[in-house]
């Protein structure tokens, strides 16, 4: 199916240009970039023959998103990739009529960017990075078994994005199930961290879980720094957090979950509506953990939770 598009575009000459909107810098997310155009390669888009990408970057400034947006809509692109919430709402505000596709969607229905999974409607389709409530509580059950006798734990969260609230519940079916007693470390924004450690210090936590919104990403490293400056251990929802010293993290690849948006901005770019297309959800989990984090932080991780890691960081 590929062959033939490639075929057709070299003849007519066709360059397909997408925007890429993203709200960290360019070095954060040099590991999706990578998984979004070998995607594309796979699919028979070759840079500078077929499609040109637009990289547009926030670098972690939120309000600066609305602008880039504005300038991919002003550069005529035929598409906007907007991984998550806050640029593919930016990209809405931009444009009702260039395609979006997400790929880290939270909660896309709750947020109102699409009418349901199933049938998007509008110009937003792609993949979500929701997860079963129950992985919430797996989280809670895998710091548990870091430190068998935790009897206090905190729960990381941004009590701004709205997916979150969603999370708590299992959380809690799970902390009940274990006998660990919750302590909320509630955050607005980024300026918050620091005081959201000093109530788990306060709180006598002795670990915690991170619940995913754009500011506990975009800050993995100065949370993975906080943890390791207050040693308390933690659970995060993904693999990049511990790539950046955080000691341990069960949840969606991000990187194939970027790689699959190339199909829908393929199926797109040959005619699909993307109101059309289901958005579809994580396939491919990932146990990651580093045991140089673990050895600051004095900790001996269990044989059984490495025998069951996707990769140990040394």
């Amino acid at each position: 199916m590929i062959e033939p598009l490639v075929a057709e575009t070299q003849q007519s000459g066709k360059i397909y240009r997408v925007g890429i909107l993203s709200l960290s810098g360019q070095a954060d997310s040099l590991h999706l970039f990578d998984a979004l155009e070998q995607g594309l390669r796979d699919r028979g888009y070759v840079g500078g023959r077929n499609i040109t990408l637009e990289y547009r970057f926030a670098d972690r400034r939120m309000e600066r998103l609305p602008d880039l947006a504005a300038e991919l809509v002003r550069l005529k692109v035929d598409l906007i990739l907007a991984a998550n919430n806050p640029q593919a709402t930016a990209a809405r505000q931009a444009t009702t009529t260039i395609p979006i596709v997400m790929s880290l969607a939270s909660d896309p229905v709750g947020e109102g960017l699409v009418a349901s999974l199933a049938r998007p409607g509008g110009n937003i389709t792609g993949l979500t990075a929701d997860v079963t409530p129950e992985t919430w509580g797996k989280c809670l059950q895998l710091l548990k078994e870091l430190v068998p006798k935790i009897s206090r734990a905190a729960v990381l969260s941004n009590s701004a994005f709205r997916a979150n609230a969603a999370r708590w519940k299992p959380t809690h079916d799970a902390a009940r199930q274990l006998g660990v007693t919750l302590l909320a470390a509630d955050i607005r924004g980024p300026d918050d961290l620091e005081n959201a450690f000093a109530i788990m210090v306060q709180g006598r936590a002795e670990g915690f879980v991170v619940f995913t919104d754009p500011v506990t990403h975009a800050r993995r490293s100065q949370v993975a720094g906080l943890a390791a400056r207050n040693r308390l251990p933690a659970v995060y929802p993904w693999r990049e957090a511990v790539n950046a010293g955080g000691l341990l993290s069960y949840g969606p690849d991000f990187s194939d979950l970027v790689r699959r948006a190339a199909t829908y901005i393929d199926k797109i770019l040959q005619g699909a509506k993307p109101g059309d297309l289901p958005m579809e959800q994580p396939t491919k989990f990932e146990l990651v953990i580093n045991l140089k984090t673990a050895k600051t932080l004095g900790l001996t991780i269990p044989p059984s939770l490495l025998a069951r890691a996707d990769q140990i960081i040394e």
